[in-house]
């Protein structure tokens, strides 16, 4: 079996957050994307709601091997726990990424030190749209779609150095130097539909960006035009293809 069709999946052990979190993998060769799901979903329903298939033409010709990826969106940002457990959280779920995701992938793409792309819509495009900005050197490009970028109102006037760390907006405003020119690397596409959208959220990640210098574009779909599987299904695919 070939492409979409020879799905792999992984159990990963996430201690710091007192559970297993999925990998799904489609394709054999191509760069690999990791797809970040939206705030309520678990790794698998950029499946059932057949965004991976949308992917399916850059799979099965080998420019594309996606990896689809839990998230702690559901269980903190959305969750009934409070703002500081919400950003312990998110601070555990980057050591996972840097401590057991990026090692799995590089291991099944045979030790390729090729950069991966992120993608992620609604609250998963917030997870891209961070994960890309704290590792430009393990991602290159990054597609955010219909995002949650803002996470304010989820944490009720709470501070502290961790959050600062894990909010763009903040951290990446004073980077410099040595970090900033490994930032300018990473291309950032921004998209969102005209329904059901709150284009500011979308607004404030780009601005941080371009006032940085770092290659930012924004994009405004109108056919599909919702904040909804359609649009994303119709997006991601256009974006790629031209990226990859």
């Amino acid at each position: 079996m070939t492409g979409l069709a020879a799905r792999n999946v992984w159990m990963t052990s996430a201690p710091a957050l007192g559970r297993e979190l999925g990998v799904a993998r489609w394709g054999h060769y191509g760069k690999p994307l990791i797809l970040f799901p939206t705030g309520g979903a678990d790794f698998l329903d950029v499946e059932r709601f057949l965004l991976v298939r949308s992917l399916g033409p850059l799979v099965e010709a080998g420019r594309l091997k996606v990896y689809a990826v839990d998230s702690v969106c559901r269980q903190g940002w959305l969750g009934d726990v409070s703002p500081r457990e919400k950003v312990r959280m998110q601070a555990a779920y980057d050591g996972w990424l840097t401590d057991e995701l990026f090692p799995l992938i590089r291991h099944d793409c045979a030790g390729t030190d090729q950069r991966f792309a992120v993608a992620g819509a609604s609250l998963g495009a917030y997870q891209a749209w961070t994960a890309a900005s704290r590792h430009p050197e393990q991602i290159d490009l990054c597609v955010g779609m219909s995002g949650t970028y803002l996470m304010d109102r989820r944490l009720s006037g709470y501070w502290d150095e961790d959050w600062y760390f894990h909010d763009p907006r903040q951290f990446v405003a004073n980077l410099e130097g040595e970090l900033l020119d490994r930032l300018r690397s990473v291309r950032f596409v921004f998209g969102m539909g005209e329904r059901y959208e709150n284009p500011t959220y979308t607004e404030a990640a780009a601005a941080v960006l371009d006032r940085k210098r770092v290659p930012v574009n924004v994009l405004r779909w109108r056919d599909p035009a919702g904040h909804d599987w359609p649009t994303w299904r119709t997006m991601l695919p256009s974006v790629l293809d031209a990226a990859v």
